[in-house]
């Protein structure tokens, strides 16, 4: 459960780092960059962490299987979302992750599911929905639409699952996220060349968005450690807190929100849901 946590607070930590750069650098720079930094982080801390032995592996393309829609596939998806839906909608459409993990766990795992933690998703899910509630959403838009964030949601978990599975094989975390990230940034600079775009290497938001990617890359390694230690059914709504730490550190750190009645509902809703999962057995 602490791993978990230590993920979502380290990933929000890294959205705030995220916009720091933003401020400086168009989005798809950031994204490149964001994704590029946390693989090297990997690959330079790889001499420690990965054996010679876990290449020759099925695992190995378990894992390369994750990086070909994660995050990648899932953060295009979610892109595209906010484009024809608005951040609103999307947002609450992809704060289903905690049920496809659920849906996951139990019917391709084996895992059970007690009420405690049926309990505690529903309230993390209702939670990010509240916090997703701040108007603004469009209102015309085709209904193929809704399977964007639903798609980013679907394959967020699924690759949850298929890291799991690689596990039996190669238990390492750290090997895990190397190759996935690694496959998911040859995707990102060859779409980046693709569409003919160059990155701005003078650009001040270029540090930040490095430092987001290393806060990823441990991140990413804490989620990992948690999915190789836990269940999928308690990992993934913990991780799935993000977006609520996210808006604690825009209030109490970085001042760019203030508290309204939604934080408060949402506070009362994430809070016990997390506790229920945490002590559920």
């Amino acid at each position: 459960m602490l791993l978990a946590l230590n993920s979502a607070v380290l990933f929000a930590l890294a959205i705030q780092v995220l916009n720091l750069g933003l401020q400086h650098a168009d989005p798809e720079t950031g994204s490149l960059v964001h994704i590029a930094a946390t693989t090297a982080f990997y690959w330079l801390l790889s001499p420690l962490f990965v054996d010679a032995a876990y290449w020759l592996t099925t695992a190995t393309l378990l894992f390369c299987a994750v990086g070909l829609f994660r995050p990648v596939l899932s953060a295009n998806l979610a892109l595209q979302g906010v484009r024809l839906l608005g951040p609103t909608l999307t947002s609450t459409l992809a704060a289903t992750s905690p049920l496809f993990g659920v849906l996951f766990g139990v019917g391709l795992l084996g895992e059970h599911l007690s009420m405690p933690i049926l309990l505690g998703t529903a309230a993390i899910m209702g939670g990010m929905v509240v916090l997703a509630q701040r108007g603004g959403a469009r209102v015309s838009w085709p209904l193929w639409a809704l399977l964007l964030p639903l798609g980013a949601a679907l394959f967020r978990s699924a690759g949850h699952v298929l890291t799991k599975v690689g596990y039996d094989e190669v238990p390492s975390p750290y090997y895990a996220a190397m190759i996935s990230y690694s496959v998911s940034c040859l995707l990102a600079v060859s779409a980046h060349r693709m569409r003919g775009r160059r990155v701005a290497w003078r650009s001040r938001g270029l540090i930040w968005f490095v430092a987001a990617g290393a806060i990823n890359g441990v991140s990413v390694l804490s989620l990992n450690s948690a999915l190789q230690l836990g269940q999928i059914i308690t990992v993934v709504p913990i991780v799935s807190c993000s977006p609520f730490v996210t808006l604690m550190l825009s209030v109490w750190v970085f001042r760019r929100e203030t508290i309204t009645w939604r934080s408060f509902f949402a506070v009362a809703l994430v809070v016990p849901g997390v506790i229920l999962i945490a002590v559920a057995r």
